[in-house]
C-alpha cells in the first residue's frame, strides 16, 4: 500500500502555527516512543519532516532565534503557550508570539494553515 499523500486525499489543515507546533512535538514524542498515541488518525496536510524542515529553514535564515526555539521547546513540552500576564513568562510570551507569527506566515505560504 502506498502511504504517499495523494492530491485527492482528505487532508486536515492546521488552524494556526501553535496547533501545528504542538502537533509536531506530540508526533515526535510518539515517533520516539516516549508516549503512546492517543489521538485519532486524521491525516495532516504535511509530514513531520516538512515541519522540521520549515523550522530549520526559518532558523538558518535568521527569522527564528535560538532564544525563540528554546521558548518553543520549553512551552511545547508543557503543552501550553507562555502567558503574557504571568510576570515570569512575559518575555517568553513575546518571543513565542513573534515566533508563531513567523511560522504561521511561512506555513500559510505552503497552504498548511486555514
Amino acid at each position: 500500500m502506498n502511504n504517499a499523500i495523494q492530491p485527492n486525499d482528505n487532508l486536515e489543515k492546521f488552524h494556526n502555527a501553535e496547533q501545528m507546533w504542538f502537533w509536531f512535538l506530540y508526533s515526535k514524542y510518539v515517533q520516539s516512543g516516549f508516549i503512546q498515541n492517543h489521538r485519532s488518525g486524521s491525516r495532516k496536510i504535511c509530514e513531520l519532516l516538512d515541519v522540521e524542515t520549515l523550522i530549520t529553514k526559518l532558523y538558518l535564515s535568521g527569522q527564528l532565534s535560538d532564544e525563540q526555539l528554546t521558548v518553543m521547546k520549553k512551552f511545547g513540552d508543557k503543552r501550553r503557550a507562555p502567558h503574557q500576564y504571568i510576570w515570569q513568562e512575559n518575555h517568553d510570551a513575546y518571543l513565542w508570539k513573534c515566533a508563531m507569527e513567523t511560522i504561521e506566515n511561512a506555513a500559510r505560504k505552503k497552504n498548511w494553515i486555514n
